[in-house]
């Protein structure tokens, strides 16, 4: 018997992971608002799949907590309510600083730099009023820094939480209303450069809840 598998079984699955990969991206970055709708049928003509690589990736968004699946079987991304933002919040708070503190040992000054780098294009996308480049941006400057911890099962659940969390960072983007960067970045590039774990810790755990909680609130 031959362990290849079928090259129809093949591309299935290499639609699956296409739109899986778009979908995530999307929802993670703040691209669709909490609550909205999607169908199998609008995804596979999006994508020019078929209904099944769309149906399997709505599947697997739904088991990581970024899509909702009604009885009717329409998907959505969740309407968090304020226990649930709570509680995310309280699992980056947990997971975060973590992160950043076992990092801190290979901060290096070209580390460092690309953050600055990062928070830079962040101020750009406030001046733009792009939420979805700020979200972006933001993630991007907290994953790398992360990826310097070498822990990457702590970070997948990071990433995990930020996936649930990206509908409503986008409505948390619209109430802040942003005009300057944010505070707690600088501390937490100053405190790298200072090797400063205690400081970074609180640095990093106060910039990611701080805002969720103001929409909790």
């Amino acid at each position: 018997m031959s362990l290849n598998p079928r090259p129809t079984e093949t591309g299935a699955a290499v639609a699956h992971d296409r739109v899986y990969r778009a979908l995530r991206t999307r929802i993670m970055h703040g691209e669709v608002g909490p609550g909205e709708a999607m169908t199998l049928r609008g995804l596979g003509q999006e994508f020019g799949v078929s209904m099944t690589p769309a149906r399997e990736a709505v599947r697997r968004l739904v088991s990581e907590g970024a899509l909702f699946l009604s009885a009717s079987g329409r998907a959505s991304t969740p309407e968090l309510s304020n226990e649930r933002i709570e509680e995310l919040a309280a699992l980056r708070a947990l997971l975060e600083p973590e992160l950043a503190a076992r990092a801190l040992p290979r901060a290096h000054p070209a580390l460092i730099e690309r953050m600055e780098a990062i928070n830079a294009t962040i101020g750009q996308a406030i001046a733009r009023r792009d939420a979805v480049a700020y979200i972006k941006r933001n993630l991007e400057f907290h994953r790398t820094l992360y990826l310097r911890a070498q822990a990457p099962a702590m970070l997948a659940l990071t990433e995990t939480v930020w996936l649930q969390l990206g509908p409503t960072m986008r409505a948390l983007y619209g109430r802040l209303n942003r005009t300057e960067l944010p505070q707690h970045h600088r501390l937490i590039v100053a405190a790298l450069k200072a090797g400063d774990e205690p400081g970074l810790r609180l640095a990093v755990r106060a910039d990611v809840t701080q805002g969720l909680r103001l929409l909790a609130g």
